[in-house]
């Protein structure tokens, strides 16, 4: 029963979310099962491929408060998380509570902020609570971090520290939409439908925060064979061996594949793990936490290049 709630839970987010993001159904369920396994995103593509849509239509399927950061150079950790302003009358601290204070957020263009401001967010990404002063606050248990940025536009960005890219249970590409896909969107405008205005206008929540955290716990159902468990562990030792790739996973990132791996058998229906589902979430998981040698970058190789030629090296378990 709980394998059919989550399954039943799966497909109606996918169908909420396909009527305002048309297409790229790959996105959509590494997006969920990221979610589903506890995770924060990191969402790259160029703009206008919907990743603020994404986001707002995740937050309103979810009945989930929604908070927006557009990052810029001049941001300063408290303009993310607040601070305690001190009031004469009371003779006390108060707090004034940042953006994070939320349960999806969205990191608009991450990369514009300086690393001290990135760094805001390393704790709250991990601890789900936010340092001010002496006390900490928590925030609610579904809180993600939905982050994106522009693969092409380098100017006036700095790169996330491996310390946060590391916080990123997954990063998903966004792609152009196929001409049928464009379509669409098109015939959509052309009816005089705004998609951005519909997330609030024509999608109605289908679940709340309390559910997708119960459901979430049925990932411990999830049966996981030693063989493919095995076959997990291989996996991710093969992108420190190889010869392409200078830093490799860590086991933060083991732990990450093996979630989101439950995730995705989970949302199929399945009360078991396969390598197939390992092969499938392995790149949201693994391509942002490899860093290519010198060699691999000037003979213009990707990360999901040399991960596709390290995933075929591994012996599958039969």
């Amino acid at each position: 029963m709980e394998l059919e709630r989550f399954h039943e839970h799966a497909m109606r987010l996918k169908d909420g979310l396909r009527r305002v993001f048309f297409g790229q159904d790959d996105v959509v369920e590494q997006l969920l099962a990221t979610v589903y396994a506890g995770g924060h995103v990191l969402l790259e593509g160029v703009p206008g491929l919907g990743k603020t849509l994404l986001a707002k239509g995740l937050a309103r399927l979810f009945d989930a408060e929604f908070q927006r950061i557009q990052f810029t150079p001049d941001m300063m950790p408290a303009d993310i998380l607040g601070t305690e302003v001190y009031q004469l009358a009371s003779q006390s601290f108060e707090l004034r509570k940042g953006p994070v204070f939320t349960t999806i957020l969205l990191a608009d263009e991450i990369n514009r902020s300086p690393p001290k401001t990135q760094a805001g967010l390393l704790e709250v990404m991990e601890e789900r609570a936010v340092s001010l002063g002496v006390q900490s606050y928590a925030l609610p248990p579904l809180f993600t971090v939905l982050a994106t940025q522009n693969p092409v536009e380098y100017e006036g960005t700095y790169p996330l520290p491996e310390a946060q890219v590391d916080r990123f249970m997954s990063k998903i590409l966004l792609r152009y939409p196929s001409l049928d896909e464009e379509l669409q969107i098109l015939r959509a405008y052309d009816a005089g439908q705004d998609l951005h205005r519909a997330t609030q206008a024509e999608l109605t929540p289908v679940t709340n925060p309390e559910e997708v955290l119960a459901v979430r716990r049925g990932l411990v159902g999830i049966k996981v064979a030693p063989e493919v468990l095995r076959y997990l562990g291989e996996v991710v030792r093969a992108t420190r061996t190889s010869p392409q790739i200078q830093v490799g996973a860590s086991p933060r990132a083991a732990v990450h594949l093996l979630l989101m791996t439950k995730a995705r058998a989970a949302m199929e229906g399945r009360e078991f793990a396969t390598p197939d589902d390992v092969k499938a979430v392995a790149p949201a998981v693994l391509r942002h936490r490899l860093l290519l040698t010198p060699e691999a970058q000037v003979a213009a190789e990707t990360p999901d290049r040399v991960l596709a030629r390290t995933l075929g090296q591994v012996e599958v378990p039969r």
